[in-house]
């Protein structure tokens, strides 16, 4: 069981790496001034989202939260199973 919390831990590790380095890959939210310019772009682009790399990276982030979500939990539970 000690073994299985190691590996669990080290993937842990590697979904937080990960995740952080796929956050800092997403752009701001805020468009400012050019945000309201660009107004009729924006509608193209949004239907269109799921395709840019910016829609795959916020898959990618909802998948990795939820896997680290789970991840930690089992680590929970065999952790305190251990002890």
């Amino acid at each position: 069981m000690k073994a299985l919390a190691i590996v669990l831990s080290i993937i842990l590790l590697l979904i937080c790496l990960v995740m952080s380095a796929v956050v800092l890959l997403q752009e701001g939210k805020s468009a400012g001034l050019s945000g309201a310019i660009s107004g009729a772009a924006e509608t193209y682009f949004g239907k269109n989202k799921a395709r840019t790399l910016e829609g795959k990276l916020e898959r990618l982030t909802k998948i990795l939260a939820a896997g680290y979500l789970v991840l930690a939990l089992v680590l929970y539970f065999i952790v305190s199973a251990i002890s």
